[in-house]
């Protein structure tokens, strides 16, 4: 007797039964609830020959389990070896506390319009020991932060806040473990494809040599010193000291180079600063300067910013800059986080750069924020 498929076969019986009638699954996805068998005529079986093969039904896979089938035919199809698949996959438990987490995020509310304050965001972000850390590590690797930069051309201040920001310079990179944590987040659902597209790429991870011990990171998938999505990670981790590896694991210089890389795929412009603070006049039309743009990706996050206009072109209105200056020709944006009466920021396109590191203008400003104390501009 062996199973195939899902059948038990039986030597010795010659009358073949379809599947029995699966049991239905209410937490497993739609697409592997399983269907209900044809009606079925009652005969009266006859004694089989000798050497006939009798079929009888498996029990069914339902729930994570039957869900696990599923990954491992997407890993198939997108060429992950199958020694990886049969030796991860099957064995795969489900996180259900990266379930929890992820259910307990804010989604928003399409009613409410409140935006919080910046500055309790900034206390908590640019803190006196992420700045002095920061220093510490940019001056300790200062000639290879500027072979970096020469490279990719992104300040290497960013990278290092961007580093101090997402791990506290790599001391809390996360401990679930990343196949677990996708799987199940693939499973719950709200996300699937993003979440299955991530657990296929860290399989890949694992067919290029990188350990199963040590992709393990964020509930939500993000791994290493840059906390990078394993696509990402796949896509753009890149190799900072030479030594033929990108380890984003373990190795700062591979993490420097890595968000560097990052940066400059994201739209990075060389030589440009991210953007500078200023004081705006009482005199501001607000109104006249409001955008009109629409943006598909964070619709939220780009509408507090105005339209684009040269730094002279503010300068005209009455702004007047307040830290790093920036060059009179470059195209810009306002911002201002905590309302009329704050400091505002111009923003130039490298500060869309951030975003995409990760969408949120709080983030970004810190970042920006961390960077130039680092770098004590």
């Amino acid at each position: 007797m062996r199973s195939i498929s899902g059948w038990i076969l039986v030597v010795g019986a010659g009358v073949a039964f379809g599947p029995a009638a699966a049991q239905v699954d209410p937490l497993a996805p739609r697409t592997m609830q399983a269907v209900p068998p044809p009606m079925v005529v009652q005969r009266t079986a006859q004694p089989a020959p000798i050497g006939y093969t009798q079929v009888y039904p498996a029990q069914p896979l339902t729930g994570f389990a039957a869900y696990k089938v599923r990954l491992m035919a997407l890993a198939r199809s997108a060429g992950v070896r199958e020694a990886t698949i049969r030796a991860y996959v099957p064995n795969l438990a489900l996180s259900t506390r990266a379930m929890q987490l992820d259910r307990s995020q804010p989604t928003g509310s399409p009613i409410s319009s409140y935006v919080p304050p910046f500055a309790p965001y900034r206390q908590r972000h640019v803190t006196t020991s992420l700045i002095t850390r920061g220093q510490a590590r940019y001056y300790q690797h200062w000639s290879l932060l500027r072979q970096i930069e020469a490279r990719y051309g992104v300040d290497p201040a960013v990278a290092m806040a961007i580093y101090g920001h997402e791990t506290s310079y790599g001391s809390v990179t996360g401990g679930f473990d990343l196949l677990e944590a996708l799987a199940s987040l693939a499973y719950e659902g709200r996300r699937r494809a993003f979440f299955e597209t991530e657990f296929v790429s860290a399989l890949k991870l694992i067919d290029g040599g990188i350990a199963r011990s040590r992709l393990k990171g964020s509930y939500a998938g993000a791994t290493g010193y840059p906390q990078f999505m394993p696509s990402v990670a796949l896509r753009l981790r890149a190799d900072g000291d030479n030594d033929g590896y990108a380890n984003i694991w373990t190795n700062e210089p591979d993490a420097f180079a890595s968000i560097a890389n990052y940066l400059r795929d994201a739209g990075w412009k060389r030589g440009v600063p991210w953007g500078t603070a200023v004081r705006t006049p009482a005199t501001l039309n607000r109104a006249a300067i409001r955008t009109t743009l629409n943006t598909p990706r964070c619709p939220a996050v780009f509408r507090r910013h105005s339209r684009w206009l040269r730094v002279s072109e503010w300068r005209a209105l009455g702004l007047v800059q307040v830290g790093r200056p920036l060059p009179e020709a470059e195209m810009t944006t306002l911002i201002e986080p905590d309302g009329p009466s704050a400091t505002a920021y111009l923003l130039t396109a490298n500060y869309r750069a951030i975003l995409d590191y990760n969408c949120s203008n709080y983030y970004a400003l810190s970042v920006g924020l961390l960077a130039d104390a680092i770098a004590r501009r």
